[in-house]
């Protein structure tokens, strides 16, 4: 299957803007149909505290049309409203070809280094989508820090993790060692993508990666905008998780278990 990461600088508040750039990335690239082409976290509003800015419109209904106009697999990440305090939270989603949107996963993480925690609310679910041969987790920014929230996916028998990102240029070592380490340590493919430019108070690093399950760089992105691409094979993970199987030897006993109904599971 042929991946694709979409680094770049949302427009700040200005989604409609935002959903031009990606269109034009689109058009240029002309993805092969079924590919899965994945954006950064809140990838028309930018990163922000403004709940109303990044909750405007209906950006999973832009990514159905756009996954069906140039049939592939489109992972956003975006605002949305929720029931419970304090209204919103920070999700993903990834819309189909025919139009299809899979299970909605929330941020498990609010960023606790700043305000986030204020106004959105943590995710409650994991959730596990399927694309192309793939089953996916993705997960959302500094989740990446929390390794059991990928040990949990990967016993759900995910065998690709998305990590979309607002990652600061500052650590953005800590971004590039991480990400090797969540593929070799659960032999699972990752693609990363993070965004780039600045915002009235974050510069942001890019370096999107795509790594496999034993920790190789398939693709990685500089500081700019860029997009990057691989081909991967989910026969990769199982020969390795065969020849290596070090999953095997997990305690499931020292990880306390999410009980399946925790899962949002999209077939």
């Amino acid at each position: 299957m042929k991946v694709f990461g979409f680094q770049f600088a949302p427009v700040r508040h200005r989604k409609e803007e935002s959903h031009a750039i990606v269109e034009k990335m689109l058009e240029d690239t002309a993805p092969p149909p079924g590919s899965f082409v994945v954006l950064p976290e809140m990838f028309d509003s930018g990163w922000t505290f403004d709940v109303d800015a990044a909750t405007e419109g209906d950006s999973p209904a832009w990514a159905a049309r756009i996954a069906t106009r140039f049939q592939i697999h489109l992972q956003i990440g975006f605002g949305r409203k929720v029931s419970r305090p304090p209204g919103a939270a920070n999700a993903t989603v990834i819309a189909h070809p025919d139009g299809r949107l899979g299970a909605v996963y929330e941020k498990m993480h609010p960023f606790g280094f700043t305000e986030e925690p204020r106004y959105y609310a943590a995710g409650t679910q994991l959730v596990l989508d399927r694309v192309g041969p793939f089953k996916i987790a993705p997960t959302i920014c500094y989740d990446l820090r929390f390794p059991e929230l990928y040990r949990h996916a990967v016993l759900a028998g995910a065998d690709l993790i998305t990590v979309i990102a607002s990652w600061p240029a500052p650590r953005i070592a800590h971004w590039r060692a991480l990400l090797i380490a969540r593929a070799i340590e659960n032999q699972a493919f990752v693609v990363a993508v993070n965004r780039v430019g600045t915002d009235p108070d974050h510069e942001y690093g890019g370096e999107s990666l795509i790594v496999s399950p034993q920790g190789e760089i398939l693709a990685e992105a500089g500081p700019n905008t860029a997009v990057i691409s691989a081909d991967i094979d989910p026969r990769t993970t199982a020969s390795w998780r065969t020849a290596f199987p070090a999953l095997r030897d997990h305690r499931t006993d020292l990880l306390k278990p999410i009980p399946e109904a925790q899962f949002a599971v999209d077939p």
